[in-house]
C-alpha cells in the first residue's frame, strides 16, 4: 500500500471529518438541481434524522463508558474490551453512522442534490482512513471473539 495513503489512517479525528463534510455540504448547497419541498417538510425530516444520529452515536458512546473502554478514535490499540451489546449488536460503528445520518439530515435540511453526497463521501473517507484500520487493532487485540462478532454484525448496518 501506498504509504502517502496509509499515512492518513487514524489521522483525523472523524468529528473534524464530519465537520469538513457538513462545510463542504454548505459549499456546494447553492448548485442546482435544488430539491423543491416545503420548508417545513425539509425541516421536520433533518429534525428526526438528526435526532436519530445524535441518539445512534450517543448509544455508542454510552456503551464505551459502561464497558470503561477508550472511546478515543485515533487509539484503537488501547481499547480495554470488545463492546458487543446494546447499539454495538446492530452496527460496529454507531458514532460514525449517527454522524452519517446527522450529516444526511443537513443535506435534506440544506434542499440540496450536490449536498447528499457529503454523507457518502463521510462514509467512504471513514471507512477507509478509520474504521478498516480500526478493525485491524480489534483483530490483534481480541482475535477469534473479535472475529465472530464481525461474522455476526455489520460495519454500517
Amino acid at each position: 500500500m501506498d504509504h502517502r495513503v496509509r499515512f492518513l489512517e487514524l489521522r483525523i479525528p472523524p468529528p473534524v471529518v464530519g465537520l469538513a463534510s457538513a462545510g463542504g455540504m454548505w459549499a456546494v448547497a447553492h448548485l442546482p438541481p435544488v430539491m423543491q419541498w416545503s420548508w417545513f417538510g425539509r425541516l421536520s425530516v433533518a429534525v428526526v434524522l438528526g435526532a436519530a444520529g445524535v441518539a445512534v452515536a450517543m448509544g455508542g458512546v454510552r456503551s464505551f463508558r459502561r464497558a470503561e473502554t477508550t472511546i478515543n478514535p485515533l487509539k484503537p490499540e488501547t481499547s480495554a474490551a470488545l463492546v458487543v451489546t446494546g447499539i454495538y449488536s446492530v452496527t460496529r460503528n454507531p458514532m460514525y453512522l449517527g454522524m452519517a445520518l446527522v450529516l444526511f439530515a443537513w443535506a435534506v435540511y440544506l434542499s440540496s442534490v450536490w449536498s447528499l453526497l457529503g454523507p457518502v463521501l463521510f462514509a467512504l473517507y471513514i471507512t477507509r482512513f478509520q474504521i478498516i484500520p480500526e478493525e485491524r487493532a480489534l483483530d490483534r487485540l481480541f482475535g477469534a471473539s473479535y472475529a465472530a462478532y464481525r461474522q455476526r454484525v455489520r460495519r454500517w448496518l
